[in-house]
């Protein structure tokens, strides 16, 4: 019988995962990091009042999209009662209702909203990941906590590379786990690193020699409230980045 890695060498091994779908498998099951676990379940426990029927996720959040997406957009980390309760990055919550509906606009989602598992979305030609895959307290995952599941958003940029053109950055902390990852997989990114500001664009080789498909990273503010509903980021803003993101992709002429 496989024996299951200690829950602090779990994400370690996330490398062994030979497909998305076991990579998703591996990532849900996941309890290294006791602060994320404590905080996730306890939200769960202690329902916003307008959640009181249902039943929230309270694990990891895997990826969503397309299997063979030449764009993946990243974020930071689950909402506490977005993600965290529908079990779906952005799902549930006032970003997620902002980012889907740009999306949608842009062509890479079928409808505007997206309010749980089974209703219906879908994502073509992008998928959404993380660099954090807990929710964390205030939304602030600590560098260790970072650190630590990092290996999930490695192996799934892995196992996206032979489609994947293009990388989406939602704000500075994406910005930087994304750069510092795809450093570490043999991609040829500037030092110092590319600082990070909205629409930023920054094209990246596979390696030092100049081999392998380019691929571009894109800077965009956040879509959390913070950002949307002071008009710091506005959607023609988000719409202008999805739609550099989708031709740079090859999805428009």
């Amino acid at each position: 019988m496989n024996r299951v890695p200690d829950d602090d060498a779990y994400p370690a091994t996330a490398g062994a995962a030979d497909s998305l779908e076991a990579l998703d498998h591996h990532v849900v099951t996941c309890r290294a990091c006791p602060r994320l676990v404590a905080w996730r379940e306890q939200v769960a426990a202690d329902r916003r009042a307008a959640f009181r029927d249902q039943t929230y996720w309270a694990r990891p959040v895997p990826g969503f999209g397309d299997d063979r997406a030449a764009v993946v957009v990243v974020g930071l980390a689950p909402a506490a009662h977005g993600a965290n309760r529908t079990g779906r990055l952005f799902t549930g919550d006032p970003s997620g209702d902002f980012l889907f509906a740009g999306l949608h606009r842009t062509g890479f989602a079928n409808q505007p909203e997206a309010t749980g598992r089974d209703d219906g979305m879908r994502l073509d030609g992008l998928r959404l990941v993380a660099p954090v895959r807990c929710a964390p307290p205030q939304n602030r995952p600590t560098p260790a906590e970072r650190h630590r599941c990092s290996p999930y958003l490695a192996r799934e940029l892995e196992l996206l590379s032979p489609t994947l053109r293009v990388a989406v950055a939602l704000g500075a902390l994406g910005w930087g786990a994304l750069l510092a990852s795809l450093d570490e997989q043999g991609w040829a990114v500037p030092r110092p690193r590319p600082r990070f500001a909205h629409g930023t664009e920054v094209s990246l080789r596979r390696s030092e020699d100049g081999s392998g498909p380019d691929l571009t990273v894109l800077g965009c503010y956040h879509v959390s409230p913070h950002n949307t509903s002071t008009g710091r980021l506005t959607a023609t803003m988000l719409d202008d980045v999805l739609e550099r993101a989708a031709v740079l992709a090859g999805r428009r002429v």
